[in-house]
């Protein structure tokens, strides 16, 4: 018996040496693993001086540290750290513009839904960033993003509404969670889809909207409505590339889920209230819209207004970190009002449950152990959260860099 506890002890002991490695990923699935840290946010609300349990790629339990003393799981102990559910990017094109899913991953995404790249069913999410897609745009012919990028892997051109509805039922069948349609005429002064366009600061002040240099084509009302009703149909919620006020008309008139951008020109007060009204979801990819001219004002309008904003960075974006963007979360806190605590709500539990994964995004009993740490406070410093110093996804640990 004495043997047989001390091969225990000492196995204990190897298990936490293996865990203090820098970066280390040897800890495998199926292990047992308590993580203790001075706060911990379930996703919901923090707790402090907190553990969490972690069995079979899984958390097992959630309590107070003193509620774990009799366990005999190996310990890892953050000290003066927070403990977080892994963040949840809703707005990125990694397939498409060959982002490193380990980068992501590295940086605190643990969960990626890819709104514009290749068809694919989800996957990962055991040891690796868990990646789900929309596929391909949505579009009227010629329609962007066809003269931007062309058609290959990133847009799906519709001339009426049979081929609408056939292009759902193809992108639903290939694992599409989301489906994404464009609502682009081109030409917003600072879009960064506008290529050559001035930035916002250096176009004249009474520019007008017939002085944009191009029109590109839309879906029409009729294609528009069709794909819309498919994809309920099928349970999928439509998310609209839009920036303008035409845009704008055509995704309220068609009853639109999701607007994959916040505005970045400003809309009419009118189409802001009538969004708001129809329930519509807003991915804000402020960072990315920073040098547009309306997307202050359109976000804290519709802030007042009481919409609901969802975290989206638009990762693959040139000016957007390849993993949590702090910007994206300041931004969120000052333009759109939010205290901290909802913005990282907004990225992970909000997110979750966004996606039909209720527990995806938390750190309750039987939620998926992906979970990030930062030492420190993020409530105090959000931009901490841009390089967690552990990185856990499935319950495989990706980074640690604890020295306890």
């Amino acid at each position: 018996m004495k043997s047989q506890s001390s091969f225990n002890h000492c196995r204990r002991l190897l298990l936490v040496l293996m865990l203090t490695l820098t970066g280390s990923v040897a800890f495998a699935q199926d292990q047992r693993l308590l993580i203790a840290a001075a706060r911990v946010f379930d996703g919901y609300v923090f707790r402090n001086d907190a553990a969490v349990l972690i069995n079979d790629g899984k958390v097992a339990r959630i309590d107070s540290r003193d509620a774990f003393n009799d366990s005999d799981a190996p310990r890892l102990d953050l000290g003066d750290a927070t403990l977080l559910p892994g963040f949840i990017e809703l707005h990125a094109h990694l397939s498409y513009q060959h982002v490193p899913a380990d980068t992501v991953l590295r940086h605190g995404i643990t969960t990626v839904r890819d709104v514009g790249g290749p068809l694919h069913q989800p996957y990962g999410g055991d040891g690796s960033l868990r990646l789900m897609t929309s596929g391909p745009i949505i579009t009227a012919p010629a329609g962007y993003p066809i003269p931007n990028l062309g058609e290959t892997d990133i847009a799906m051109p519709v001339a009426d509404e049979q081929q609408a509805r056939q292009a759902v039922r193809k992108l639903v069948a290939g694992g599409a969670v989301l489906i994404k349609v464009a609502l682009e005429p081109g030409g917003e002064a600072g879009a960064p889809w506008s290529g050559g366009h001035t930035h916002a600061h250096s176009q004249a002040p009474h520019s007008k909207t017939h002085d944009k240099p191009r029109s590109w084509p839309m879906l029409a009302p009729a294609v528009l409505a069709a794909i819309v009703d498919e994809a309920h149909l099928l349970g999928r919620r439509v998310a609209a590339h839009l920036a303008e006020p035409k845009g704008a008309q055509l995704a309220l008139d068609a009853g639109i889920d999701e607007w994959a951008h916040a505005p970045c020109d400003r809309l009419p007060d009118a189409q802001l209230q009538r969004a708001v009204a129809q329930q519509v979801r807003i991915v804000g990819t402020i960072d990315t819209l920073s040098k547009c001219p309306g997307v202050s004002s359109n976000v804290r309008r519709l802030a007042e207004l009481g919409a609901e904003f969802l975290y989206g960075a638009e990762i693959a974006h040139p000016d957007i970190p390849w993993g949590i963007d702090g910007q994206e979360l300041l931004y969120l806190q000052h333009l759109a009002g939010m205290a901290p605590l909802d913005v990282l709500r907004t990225a992970t539990s909000k997110a979750g449950q966004y996606l039909n994964m209720p527990l995806l995004g938390t750190l309750l009993p039987s939620a998926p152990a992906d979970l990030i740490a930062v030492k420190g406070d993020p409530t105090q410093k959000l931009k901490l959260l841009e390089y967690p110093d552990l990185v856990m996804s499935g319950g495989k640990l990706i980074i640690n860099y604890f020295g306890n």
